[in-house]
């Protein structure tokens, strides 16, 4: 008989580990703080076992969708397990399931390690704020942070749509409908192209990804709605060079300055390991567009964002190098881990003191 895959999951929900990985022919696997090992005390997963396992855990619609795709995000959650993430995938020829562990409790802006503006970005009435960076970065805990903030706040209509849906959130002070991708809507470009007719205030999107879906984001935060999105870049100047180079070359001046009009803020994200080990800090590089960066984005000079971000403290900006020199000064991570997540060493280096 096969394992019932909660006893992995709960192992998952009460260790440090952020994820479990299920291959056939591997024992599982647990990341904790980036890193990789197989869990304590367990055997490597039969063939059959695994794949009963994962498809036990599904609907049949899920099913369905999972034989015709080769590929399943999904999320499940058990009573006095937790909540997860999951991704079904298919590797030499058999299934494998990586899982991603979901707070129960959504932290505060502050318990995150971010700064004031980003709860100012959050209570923006319109406009595009984005959070950027690699996969694993702490993206959807950052925008279900900000959400909250909105929630307990603001009397408004929020609509996320996500794939798939991860953090549960109740109404508080505003009226908040998730929408999950192949549940219940198509895909994002058709979610998005109906959600005018909804009546938002707020709109969160798992994932700016296909022109379509950041076109119709654009648009959105251009009409006195207040967007929220994800990109997987490491800093602002990329995350704006992504949504231009996502639209043709004879489009790119107009949506450089629409762009211009409608982007509020950027917060590029990163996990860094703790000097003590205990687990990863929040490494934030914070962009707010002031006039002179909507000028640099009109015209074409994303490059210089970067110094607009190191000499404007006063606004809330800093660079991923000043945030990394903040946490090294502070005895929180070690100058070796830091070098891994920046574009500039050298520049950092210099900051730091330290002889090259």
């Amino acid at each position: 008989m096969a394992p019932d895959i909660r006893e992995f999951l709960l192992k998952l929900a009460k260790s440090d580990a952020s994820d479990l990985h299920l291959c056939a022919g591997s024992p599982p696997c647990l990341r904790t703080f980036g890193k990789i090992a197989p869990m304590p005390d367990t055997a490597p997963i039969d063939f059959r076992d695994n794949e009963e396992m994962i498809f036990r855990l599904l609907t049949e619609e899920q099913r369905s969708r999972l034989l015709g795709d080769r590929e399943l995000d999904f999320s499940i959650g058990f009573p006095d397990v937790g909540r997860f993430r999951g991704n079904i995938h298919k590797q030499r020829g058999s299934w494998a399931v990586a899982f991603r562990k979901i707070p129960l409790k959504i932290p505060s802006l502050t318990e995150l390690g971010l700064p004031d503006i980003a709860r100012s970005l959050a209570l923006k009435e319109s406009g595009l704020v984005l959070v950027t960076g690699p996969t694993g970065s702490g993206k959807s805990m950052t925008l279900a942070a900000m959400i909250e903030v909105i929630n307990s706040t603001r009397p408004c209509h929020i609509i996320t749509i996500e794939d798939p849906i991860e953090f549960l959130f109740k109404n508080n002070k505003a009226i908040i409908k998730q929408r999950e991708i192949g549940t219940d809507t198509e895909n994002y470009e058709t979610a998005l192209r109906h959600i005018f007719r909804q009546d938002p205030d707020v709109v969160m999107i798992g994932e700016l990804r296909e022109r379509e879906t950041i076109a119709m984001a654009i648009t959105a935060a251009s009409t006195g709605r207040l967007v929220l999105g994800t990109l997987h870049t490491m800093d602002a100047a990329a995350s704006i060079d992504r949504l231009v180079e996502s639209f043709p070359n004879e489009q790119q001046v107009l949506m450089r300055s629409q762009i211009a009009g409608c982007l509020e803020g950027i917060i590029s994200q990163q996990l860094v390991t703790r000097m003590d080990g205990s687990g990863r800090v929040l490494s934030p590089e914070i962009m707010v567009s002031t006039p002179s960066i909507r000028n640099l984005i009109r015209g074409g000079k994303t490059f210089q964002i970067l110094t607009d971000m190191e000499t404007g403290k006063r606004f809330g900006m800093q660079s991923m190098n000043q945030a990394l020199q903040a946490l090294v000064q502070s005895d929180l991570i070690r100058l070796e881990d830091v070098l891994r997540h920046t574009r500039f060493p050298d520049l950092l280096m210099q900051k730091l003191g330290v002889p090259q």
